[in-house]
């Protein structure tokens, strides 16, 4: 997930490309080790910035996809098309190459495994990778706060995590999907966009007052914000995070 880069006052620092995963056709994560990165709450993300030899940079801002590992940072990028720092990073970007990362940015859309009210993760596409490092987050605390992820996707194809997911719903976090292009034979819903009810059966009733993040494109946020709303959630227990074309 990528959005534009958030300037602050936090230094660059030199990360080295240290394992990849495939996690769609165009979809990869990337294991970064970061001497002396500070550490990081699930929900965070970081500035990645590339320099070409004449001294051109580009810079985007991707979200964290784990919790904090040490000196170790994982992001998921997803290749834009035309897109000059995604397809940097998911085509040619190999192990032992350097890169320059700046953070962790943001405290707002953040979770805390302390916090032992209900979650509610609700992603569209790529935006699924900040609430992965949730779910990840609850895993590695070893917490039993009730989870529950509502997942919309394109297609089965283009869902990331996909192994991991099954292996979290056999752990108590509960994981429904909206597949909105094509969905697996026999899928018992008719693809198409998630709706009021998708969020109703999927969600905890507003009385749970649990904690509920979206993320995905501009579009998608704000529509399940108003079906979160409609349902009688409260809006200050309702944290957002958005993305779209860098431009």
């Amino acid at each position: 997930m990528a959005r534009t880069a958030v300037s602050g006052r936090l230094s660059w620092q030199v990360a080295r490309l240290a394992e990849v995963r495939d996690e769609t056709p165009s979809a990869r994560t990337l294991v970064l080790d970061v001497p002396g990165w500070p550490g990081h709450l699930a929900g965070q993300h970081a500035d990645v910035r590339l320099t070409a030899e004449d001294g051109y940079t580009a810079q985007r801002s991707y979200s964290l996809a784990a919790p904090a590992d040490g000196e170790r940072i994982e992001l998921t990028v997803q290749r834009v098309e035309d897109g000059e720092v995604s397809s940097y990073l998911t085509d040619v970007f190999s192990l032992g190459d350097p890169v320059e990362v700046r953070g962790p940015v943001g405290g707002w859309f953040v979770w805390r495994p302390s916090d032992p009210a209900p979650v509610l993760l609700i992603a569209g596409g790529s935006g699924i990778v900040p609430l992965m490092a949730m779910v990840r987050a609850r895993r590695v605390a070893g917490v039993r706060t009730p989870f529950r992820l509502l997942y919309s996707v394109r297609s089965p194809k283009e869902l990331y995590y996909a192994d991991e997911l099954r292996a979290a719903a056999l752990s108590g976090v509960e994981v429904s999907y909206v597949y909105t292009r094509e969905a697996p034979a026999g899928w018992g819903r008719e693809p198409g966009r998630i709706g009021v009810a998708d969020v109703n059966t999927g969600g905890w009733p507003a009385s749970f007052e649990p904690a509920c993040f979206v993320c995905g494109p501009t579009g998608f946020v704000e529509d399940v914000s108003d079906m979160l709303l409609a349902l009688g959630h409260d809006p200050r227990r309702v944290k957002t995070e958005r993305f779209g074309p860098t431009g």
